[in-house]
């Protein structure tokens, strides 16, 4: 079969051919034969053939019996374009139905995200608003330090009670039977309660199992805690030793009426108050570190990791202590912190703030205590250096 290639070269040579090798004019007297229009007419019906042949080829291969037909199959399922069309159609909707399963496989994902968000944003609102153990175990430290202070001061102002009295001299006090009286009492104590070897040895008393100890400032000043009522009872006697060892006279009757003895009344009580309050400062130092805040638990855990004899009671001061250095050293309490949300953190602050305000307000009592102690030292100097130049008569009263 020839192509259409073909065709077209041959129809060119016969226009060609017509067109340049066509005879010479006939004369008038000739028959009239126009040679060039039947060659170029045989020749588009030649071309014209060639093409009806080539379009029938293609149409018989394209055909239900054609080879192309063979290749694709029977003509069951309709022709060669119905099944491109439908290729092609499904195709589509195959994309289609990708970019929709895409859409929804990306809304999926994006709800998901969402609850996983919202779940994690509510653990941090539930993390945050939930009270932790290390804010719970703060809480209990405050509220056994503020009943313990409160104790603290009930036991300073027992040991004041009975010191003041003494000091004052009063009614069956030593003092009251004389000054000799006074000191033999307190060796009494002495010898019953701190006897030493070289008073045991002089046959004044047995040897005590803590000697000296009211001459000891180790009676007073402990790690943090007095050992219970003994303790309590060495400190008080080591600040009467330091204090006011002995107690001078009582001054009664003649003593007190006579004119001598009204400024030796006034002189004596200046002389008890500065007593009371020397008393009263050791006093608070004993009831700060009296057993008197029971522990919790914490707290006795925090007294073992110090090495400590974890006890069910300690002092004010202990108690504070030991809030201090768990903030300080404890693995635990770190740890927890580590992992603190930020709310939690913020409450941890703001309890560190009030224990420091708590702590400045009781340093602020001492300091009073202090300035009131230096005032009366600024007082006895003064009085002791106002001495007159030389006796002076006494006034006439009637000018």
């Amino acid at each position: 079969m020839k192509t259409p290639q073909s065709l077209t070269s041959t129809a060119a040579a016969l226009v060609l051919g017509a067109a340049f090798f066509a005879p010479t004019t006939a004369n008038a007297t000739m028959p009239v034969i126009d040679y060039a229009s039947l060659a170029v007419d045989q020749a588009m019906k030649f071309i014209q053939n060639q093409m009806n042949n080539t379009l029938n080829s293609i149409t018989g291969q394209l055909g239900a019996n054609g080879p192309l037909a063979q290749l694709l199959g029977p003509n069951t399922y309709g022709s060669v374009n119905q099944l491109l069309q439908q290729g092609f159609t499904q195709i589509s909707n195959y994309q289609k139905a990708q970019v929709d399963a895409h859409s929804q496989l990306i809304d999926g994902q994006n709800i998901a995200m969402a609850r996983v968000q919202r779940d994690f944003r509510n653990a941090q609102i539930r993390d945050e608003h939930i009270v932790g153990s290390t804010h719970c175990a703060a809480l209990d430290g405050g509220q056994a330090v503020i009943a313990g202070a409160s104790k603290s001061w009930q036991v300073a102002k027992s040991i004041t009670d009975v010191t003041d009295k003494r000091g004052e001299g009063g009614l069956n006090q030593p003092g009251y039977f004389g000054s000799a009286q006074a000191a033999q009492a307190n060796n009494n104590l002495h010898y019953q309660r701190y006897c030493n070897d070289v008073e045991a040895a002089a046959g004044l008393c047995t040897i005590s199992q803590t000697p000296n100890a009211d001459q000891q400032a180790s009676a007073l000043f402990v790690s943090g805690t007095l050992d219970g009522q003994d303790g309590v009872t060495r400190a008080n006697d080591y600040a009467t030793s330091l204090i006011q060892p002995v107690v001078p006279g009582t001054l009664r009757g003649d003593q007190i009426t006579s004119t001598q003895g009204a400024e030796a009344i006034a002189r004596r009580r200046a002389y008890n108050a500065r007593m009371s309050l020397a008393r009263d400062v050791t006093s608070v130092a004993i009831g700060v570190q009296s057993p008197s805040v029971t522990l919790t638990s914490e707290q006795q855990q925090e007294m073992t990791d110090e090495g400590l004899p974890a006890t069910p009671t300690a002092s004010w001061l202990h108690a504070l202590m030991l809030d201090t250095t768990r903030r300080l050293s404890s693995t635990n309490y770190h740890g927890q912190l580590a992992s603190m949300p930020a709310a939690s953190i913020q409450r941890e602050i703001a309890t560190e703030l009030a224990q420091t305000n708590y702590l400045l307000v009781q340093l602020y009592k001492l300091n009073l205590m202090h300035a009131t102690t230096s005032a009366a030292h600024l007082a006895e100097t003064v009085e002791h250096n106002y001495q007159p130049a030389f006796a002076m008569p006494s006034p006439n009263l009637s000018n």
